[in-house]
């Protein structure tokens, strides 16, 4: 049986933080599916197809990691593609706090599925999607934050 990872979130955009926990997950599993969540409350930056494109690119060279979006609940998602652990990075103790609840809340609603919480990089832990967006809202570089993949273009 394959170990496959699923590494939810929304990836608006994908940060250098993103890909060093993948990168530093990539030995740990089979695959590693990174899923980007579709909410339908939630207004975002970049369109889920170039949001895809980047992640794949980002990629390209490690057939191991996929990348694909969902609806609905992580923990459903995952029974769908027989995963069996979830990836999510921790940048600090609040973070902790708040991963902790959803893996035990994830985990009494299926047993068989774990969470592997990843402590970010020390150098990477203030960057965030949220304050990246905020950054390119700006104008501001956002080249340290980013992947050499994802180009933003200034008619933000």
């Amino acid at each position: 049986m394959n170990k496959i990872a699923i590494f939810p979130g929304s990836f608006d955009p994908i940060t250098v933080g993103h890909v060093d926990i993948v990168t530093r997950a990539v030995p740990l599993f089979d695959e590693i599916i990174i899923a980007i969540g579709i909410n339908t409350q939630k207004k975002y930056l970049f369109p889920l197809e170039q949001r895809i494109g980047w992640i794949k690119e980002v990629f390209k060279n490690q057939p191991t990691v996929k990348v694909e979006s969902y609806n609905g609940l992580t923990v459903n998602y995952c029974k769908q593609k027989n995963a069996k652990y979830i990836i999510r990075g921790i940048r600090s103790s609040a973070d902790f706090e708040y991963e902790k609840t959803i893996a035990q809340l994830n985990h009494m609603m299926e047993p068989e599925l774990d969470t592997f919480l990843i402590l970010s990089s020390p150098e990477l832990s203030a960057i965030s999607s949220t304050i990246v967006r905020e950054i390119i809202i700006g104008g501001g570089d956002t080249s340290k934050f980013l992947p050499k993949e994802v180009v933003i273009s200034r008619e933000l």
